[in-house]
């Protein structure tokens, strides 16, 4: 099982409502990282899904061991719950150095990094999570820190500022982040190695439950984790979410065990449907039907009609319906599918043209 991103705050932050506290939610809480830290895989073989980065990455990490040098500096890009954190700890392991964890949000000025970096040890392994967010001067710096091992620390201001150049023990720079287009080129081109994280297929998903249930002392058949992985959004983190909240309604409304039957059941008292869509995005989807004929229809509309904040609807519930080819993006406005009224069991209205949502809107 793949858990990450324990220090992701890259989505919006919503408080209180249907997206505050989404069960279907990327983002992680301080009980997914309590559960995720008993949870994650120690090493690369026991590292779930991901096989094309797991290949490319052994071969890096196998390659740096045998000429007793440090790894190339990896970058993991990938939406959050896919593995990023849970693989930077893995490398740290398979090459028997500490890990420093740390974020770009955390690094406002180039001495917090100085500070950082003059601190590590040979061959130390450094995490920085959500990099594309660091501030400027601090990203400048890691230029020189990365290529060279050295830092210029600044001493004194104006005419008399003096730099002091800090020779740096070779180290592995772990960089994560959810948008890589955001990183400029010099500092992208400075990792030796890049990786993008998919999303998990259900099969994937399948073997991530049970390695949780058996971890978690939870009895779980074939079917019932298959109906878990198929409402979990390809996403590892969301699997263990609802596996926790599906084995407390089996504790609770039947004998433990987890089947297909208890998991659908329980699934429905949280409001997560077959395709994993929750309250939200089945509001969203409703409201584009039901008020606005399928659209296209503005955003701020859109988010009027739900009672949610335009960020919200857009950056919280609008990916996975792109995603799942419910909902469609266009220079017109917010448009549903025809997979969309499918999945609602709505009938199109027969005059639906590509305009009539917002022409009924007006009565025109």
């Amino acid at each position: 099982m793949n858990w990450d991103d324990t220090t992701d705050t890259d989505a919006p932050e919503v408080h209180g409502g249907p997206a505050g506290d989404r069960l279907v939610g990327s983002v992680a809480d301080r009980e997914d990282q309590a559960v995720e830290a008993a949870l994650r895989p120690k090493d690369l073989g026991e590292f779930i899904g991901q096989e094309k980065v797991r290949e490319q990455l052994d071969l890096v990490l196998r390659a740096a061991r045998a000429r007793g040098a440090t790894a190339d500096h990896v970058l993991l890009s990938g939406a959050p719950g896919l593995g990023k954190t849970t693989l930077s700890m893995i490398i740290a392991a398979e090459m028997g150095a500490p890990i420093r964890i740390t974020s770009g949000p955390a690094i406002q000025h180039a001495g917090d990094l100085a500070a950082i970096l003059s601190s590590l040890q040979e061959g130390e392994v450094l995490f920085l999570d959500e990099i594309h967010r660091m501030s400027r001067p601090a990203e400048e710096m890691l230029y020189m820190a990365m290529e060279d091992f050295r830092v210029d620390v600044i001493v004194g201001k104006g005419p008399g500022a003096t730099a002091i150049p800090l020779e740096l023990p070779p180290f592995t720079l772990v960089g994560a982040t959810t948008r890589a287009g955001l990183l400029p080129p010099p500092l992208r081109d400075r990792f030796g190695f890049t990786a993008h994280m998919e999303f998990y297929e259900p099969a994937e998903l399948q073997r991530v439950i049970h390695r949780s249930a058996n971890l978690l002392d939870v009895e779980i058949d074939t079917a019932g984790a298959a109906e878990i992985a198929g409402r979990s959004r390809g996403t590892p983190r969301i699997a263990n979410r609802l596996l926790r909240r599906v084995r407390d309604y089996a504790q609770v409304k039947a004998d433990g065990v987890i089947t297909r039957d208890i998991a659908s059941a329980a699934l429905a008292v949280y409001e997560v449907d077959a395709r994993g869509l929750d309250r939200l995005d089945r509001a969203v989807l409703e409201a584009l039907l039901k008020l606005f004929g399928g659209g296209p229809v503005g955003l701020s509309t859109l988010a009027v009609a739900v009672g949610e904040e335009r960020e919200t609807v857009e950056e919280v519930a609008e990916p996975f319906l792109v995603r799942e080819g419910l909902l469609a993006r266009t220079p017109r406005g917010r448009v549903a599918t025809p997979a969309a009224w499918t999945h609602l069991g709505l009938t199109p209205p027969r005059t639906a043209t590509p305009g009539n949502g917002q022409q009924d809107l007006f009565g025109t």
